[in-house]
């Protein structure tokens, strides 16, 4: 997947998995077909680049440093101008993005629903006393001891095919993953059951695909942000950022259980249902709040807010 065209009007920097390419050429067809300038051969490049996050695949994100491990690469070579825009999971994007660096475009969003996947229960309480559960999530983890604190769980890192290999080999008896990334993948006959918002809420911006760039100090960069300005999805922005300003309240890092989602309604009201968990389980605390999609960044300060409230001591900085 990997291209050497110098000449390459736009050049894509992402992870090498078969998700991450699927999202890279989801957004390369997208350009191409707002853009005519852009539907030549070799005018937008794929660059895969390596990751820490992929690298180590034996210990948790916690203990190596964090989320920001998925994207730590890919921008530097955006800063150091060998790429032209990171595309990434929203999911693993920092709430502070990278100085001199901006989200110029967020893809119209994917469903945000988790799913459960099992060979020995059609859902969570068909599963016997103290099965294993493989999740590399501790927002996962956390929700799963919640319901079940008879349950064991154990580490689950590697891509999606990866973790359904092991699930397969019976290394667990039943995984969650997202439903985006399946679908993203044509893997969506995998499924055993799509769990709804209330039994699992997602991660904050799960399913959302977006495109950090330079902030534009010369022709190209600008050139570039009115590209990918012309496929941004509004709605998606606009929920992502709810959620994106509540998580910076709360200061999540990849050790504190959070999830959260925002849902537009017919009268361009949004609404913002936060949690935060208790690391191992014991206690899940819920926050709402209501009000115009202008006003969607204050919503999540508001939800985020009364958490930190609310969990005191659950909430690990």
């Amino acid at each position: 997947m990997e291209h050497n065209n110098s000449k390459a009007r736009v050049r894509i920097g992402t992870r090498g998995s078969k998700l991450a390419l699927a999202q890279a050429q989801e957004l390369q067809t997208r350009l191409k077909l707002a853009h005519g300038a852009l539907m030549e051969p070799g005018a937008i490049e794929i660059v895969v680049i390596k990751t820490t996050g992929d690298k180590v695949q034996d210990r948790s994100l916690a203990e190596i440093g964090g989320k920001g491990l998925f994207i730590k690469e890919i921008e530097e070579a955006l800063l150091n101008k060998k790429i032209d825009l990171a595309l990434h999971s929203m999911k693993d994007v920092e709430t502070d993005v990278t100085q001199g660096t901006g989200l110029a475009c967020v893809l119209p969003r994917e469903e945000i629903n988790d799913v459960f996947i099992s060979k020995k229960a059609q859902n969570i309480d068909g599963l016997p006393h103290g099965s294993l559960i493989g999740t590399s999530s501790v927002r996962r983890a956390a929700l799963l001891k919640n319901k079940r604190p008879d349950f064991k769980i154990t580490l689950f890192r590697g891509n999606v095919e990866t973790r359904l290999s092991k699930l397969d080999r019976g290394d667990v008896d039943a995984t969650l993953l997202a439903l985006a990334g399946l679908k993203r993948l044509n893997l969506q006959d995998r499924v055993t059951k799509i769990m709804s918002l209330d039994e699992m809420p997602p991660a904050v911006a799960q399913g959302a695909i977006g495109a950090q760039c330079r902030i534009p100090e010369n022709r190209s960069d600008r050139q570039l942000w009115s590209w990918l300005e012309a496929v941004n999805h509004p709605e998606s922005a606009v929920r992502i950022n709810a959620e994106r300003s509540m998580l910076k309240i709360l200061d999540g890092s990849c050790q504190t259980p959070i999830a959260g989602y925002a849902k537009i309604d017919d009268n361009d009201c949004l609404t913002l249902t936060g949690y935060v968990v208790a690391p191992g389980g014991e206690r899940l605390h819920m926050a709402e709040e209501t009000g115009l999609i202008k006003d969607a960044v204050n919503i999540g300060i508001v939800v985020g807010e009364r958490l930190k409230v609310q969990a005191g001591s659950d909430l690990l900085g």
